[in-house]
C-alpha cells in the first residue's frame, strides 16, 4: 500500500513538472523552426530541420543586444540598490531604539497595500520636474525602495543572537560596521531570496518602462518583446528566439543562487 501511494505521489509530481515545463520545451522548439514549421498540424516539438538562424536574423533586424543591455543595467542596479537601501533600513527598525519605530515600521509596512498604478502618475511628474524622463535614473531610483525587502532583511535581522552585536560593540565597533561587516555575512539566504525577486522583477517590468521611457535607446527587453510582437505580422519563430534570450539571464541568476534561495525562503518567516 505504501508503495503504491509513493508511486503515485511521484507520478503526480512528475506529470505537474511536465505540465509546467511545456511552454519552455515549446518554446525553444519554435524558436528552432523556419518561419513555415510554426503553424503545421499537428504540431511538432522537435524541429526539422533545426535552424539558429532566427537568433542571427533577431540580433540584426532588431536591437536586441541594446534592449539586452539597458535590461541588465536597470536589473543590476536596481537590485544592488534594493539591497543597500533594505538593508539599512531593516537594520535602523531592527535594532536601533528610537521613538515611534513600531509605529513607523506599521506605516512603512501598510504602504504595500498601496496600488502601484495609483502612485504612478505622482512618481512621472515628479521625474518630469528632475528631468529625469527617458533615463537609466528614471528607471532605477523608484523601484529601489521596496517595503518588501525591508520587511524581509528585517525578519532576518531579528533571527540573528544580539550576543554577536554587543560582542561587536565592546571591540569599539561602530553600527555600520556591525551591519556590514558582521551581521549581514550571516544573511547569505536572504540576501539572496531578495536579489533574486528584485532582479525578476525589474527584469520582466514592463509598465513602468513604458512610462517612464520613449525611445528604442533607452527600452528595454519587455518593450523590445512587445514591439516585435506589435508588428503588423508576428513572426513566432523570431519572437520566441527573443523570449529565449530574455528568459537565459534569469534563469542563470536563479541557479547560480538557489541554494541560497531556498534556505532564505525557509527563513524569512522567523519570528522576532
Amino acid at each position: 500500500m505504501k508503495i503504491v501511494k509513493k508511486v503515485g505521489r511521484y507520478a503526480i509530481l512528475i506529470a505537474g513538472s511536465f505540465i509546467m515545463i511545456l511552454p519552455f520545451i515549446w518554446m525553444v522548439s519554435t524558436s528552432l523552426k523556419d518561419g513555415g514549421a510554426t503553424m503545421v498540424f499537428p504540431p511538432k516539438f522537435i524541429p526539422d530541420p533545426v535552424t539558429f538562424d532566427n537568433y542571427r536574423e533577431v540580433v540584426d533586424k532588431f536591437p536586441m543586444l541594446r534592449f539586452l543591455l539597458n535590461s541588465v543595467i536597470v536589473a543590476v542596479l536596481t537590485t544592488l540598490g534594493t539591497i543597500l537601501v533594505a538593508t539599512m533600513s531593516a537594520y535602523a527598525f531592527s535594532r536601533l531604539h528610537f521613538k515611534g519605530r513600531d509605529q513607523i515600521f506599521l506605516l512603512y509596512l501598510a504602504t504595500q497595500m498601496i496600488p502601484t498604478q495609483v502612485i504612478m502618475i505622482p512618481q512621472f511628474i515628479l521625474l518630469k520636474n528632475l528631468g529625469w524622463l527617458d533615463s537609466y535614473q528614471g528607471l532605477i531610483l523608484p523601484n529601489i525602495f521596496a517595503v518588501f525587502g525591508v520587511f524581509l532583511m528585517r525578519q532576518a535581522f531579528l533571527s540573528i543572537p544580539k550576543e554577536l552585536e554587543e560582542a561587536a560593540f565592546m571591540d569599539g565597533a561602530n553600527h555600520f560596521t556591525v551591519c556590514f561587516k558582521v551581521m549581514l555575512p550571516l544573511m547569505k539566504p536572504t540576501l539572496a531570496t531578495l536579489s533574486i525577486f528584485t532582479f525578476m522583477q525589474s527584469w520582466n517590468n514592463y509598465l513602468w518602462p513604458l512610462i517612464i521611457s520613449s525611445s528604442r535607446e533607452m527600452a528595454t527587453l519587455p518593450l523590445g518583446l512587445a514591439m516585435l510582437q506589435g508588428q503588423r505580422t508576428t513572426n513566432w519563430n523570431l519572437f520566441m528566439a527573443a523570449v529565449v534570450i530574455s528568459v537565459i539571464p534569469i534563469l542563470a541568476v536563479y541557479l547560480f543562487a538557489q541554494k541560497y534561495f531556498i534556505q532564505g525562503m525557509t527563513m524569512s518567516g522567523m519570528k522576532e
